[in-house]
């Protein structure tokens, strides 16, 4: 074992484990602020989640011993068996226990990623039974078919050094039919749907690159060479791709806001995850900056087109970014820069991105469907959305009684709190609601 790989994996862990609180304050920005502590808590209730669940099974099925090239067995539940020594098919210089500790970090993230699609409409507590079957039932296979050793993507080569497959896809595919199966908010349209903090936005995409470059010079799995490089294209893709979401917006609408640079950043940042470890700074140029204007428009214009209300746009910038980053892959790829990879389309190996397209329509297949019948499965059981009336509200007071701001809480709010007392499943004292 290396004790400098050791080191390094160890602290990707936490950046990445970082990543998560950054997205909360990503996505608890955007929304509006009756609905900001609902949303933070969303995000911030998957770390606990899936902390949990992966130690008892969830990293034995996404990484266990294969079966059917579908799953991994129960072996390893409760970590048993992972133990200290180093696993040669995964991380051959660190302990498998290690290893484990920093996939943990990307089951994490990856469903906190679909808060996006349904923000301010949904139980909290249905909220919470779909976020764990979610993780089970889509998650831990996903990652086993492109990540785990027998997988059936895996075996097939396609080359995914990150989580374009496995993180974004799934999770944006994921945010778009949460988001069309709930409906529009009851306020759809409206003029008050808007950024309620824009500096909370700029925190968390700070956090958030932040933490990526252990999400992807980490996935190296080593200090080395490739990390190196991971972290180099990584960063530069990120500021390409927000320099071409700022332009194509000053383009569109006249004005380049902070919110749409915030957002290229994040949609480089996805985009250049899969390709981080097989690409070179050319090669990340090309992906960021395309990408930054593909994320715009899917973000904007297509949305409008087929209206959705994809709230904080999961589909837009992770489903549609991951996409174009899992095939960009297949066309820049380059042995040149990890000699364990494969060549691109532009090296002279066009077979790869028909790799690529076939994990990439495999996850949009997969997770969709996959989605939808968990939703239809939580919606029968115990309902998934609130009501107009609490929608209007706020769900910070009406699921949580906690508002971020309460000094800008009118009169107006407080009235039809006061009001929802008489409706079932509300349950705030007269004396708490005025106070808050």
């Amino acid at each position: 074992m290396n004790s400098g790989d050791m080191a390094w994996i160890l602290a990707s862990s936490a950046l990445v484990l970082l990543m998560t609180p950054g997205l909360a304050f990503f996505y608890g920005g955007l929304v509006r602020n009756k609905n900001v502590i609902t949303t933070l808590y969303q995000v911030f209730a998957v770390v606990l989640i899936v902390s949990v669940q992966w130690v008892l099974f969830g990293y034995s099925l996404a990484f266990g011993p294969d079966i059917g090239h579908v799953i991994g067995s129960l072996k390893w539940v409760l970590f048993n068996g992972v133990g200290g020594a180093p696993d040669p098919n995964y991380a051959p210089t660190i302990p498998n226990e290690l290893y484990g500790i920093f996939q943990m970090m990307f089951a994490i993230i990856t469903p906190a990623l679909i808060v996006g699609g349904l923000a301010e409409r949904v139980k909290f507590s249905s909220f919470l039974l779909f976020i764990t079957l979610w993780a089970t039932v889509i998650y831990d296979p996903l990652a086993h078919w492109v990540w785990g050793i027998g997988g059936w993507l895996h075996n097939m080569g396609i080359l995914d050094f990150a989580g374009g497959t496995v993180v974004h896809i799934s999770s944006g595919i994921s945010g778009l039919v949460c988001a069309m199966y709930l409906g529009r908010r009851a306020e759809h349209g409206s003029p008050t749907i808007k950024a309620h903090n824009v500096p909370l936005v700029l925190l968390g995409t700070s956090l958030l690159w932040f933490g990526w470059f252990g999400f992807n010079a980490g996935s190296a799995v080593a200090a080395n060479e490739l990390s190196v490089n991971a972290f180099l294209v990584t960063n530069t893709a990120t500021a390409a791709s927000a320099l071409a979401w700022m332009a194509v917006e000053r383009w569109r609408t006249g004005h380049a806001t902070l919110v749409g640079a915030c957002a290229g950043a994040v949609a480089g940042l996805v985009a250049i995850t899969p390709a981080c470890g097989f690409v070179n700074i050319g090669g990340s140029l090309i992906i960021g900056a395309v990408g930054g204007v593909i994320c715009f428009f899917s973000s904007t214009v297509i949305k409008g087109i087929f209206g959705y209300d994809d709230a904080l746009d999961a589909f837009g910038g992770h489903g549609i970014g991951g996409t174009w980053g899992a095939i960009a892959t297949g066309l820049f790829a380059t042995v040149s820069v990890n000699s364990s990879g494969a060549n691109g389309l532009f090296y002279g190996n066009p077979h790869q991105v028909v790799v690529q397209l076939i994990g990439v329509a495999a996850t949009w297949i997969f997770s969709g469907v996959g989605t939808f019948i968990l939703l239809k499965l939580v919606d029968v059981i115990m309902g998934l959305r609130v009501t107009p009336e609490e929608e209007r509200i706020g769900l910070d007071i009406v699921l949580h009684n906690e508002n971020a701001y309460p000094e800008n809480l009118t009169w107006d709010v407080a009235s039809s709190v006061l009001s929802s007392l008489k409706q079932p499943g509300v349950a705030i004292s007269d004396q708490q609601a005025l106070h808050e």
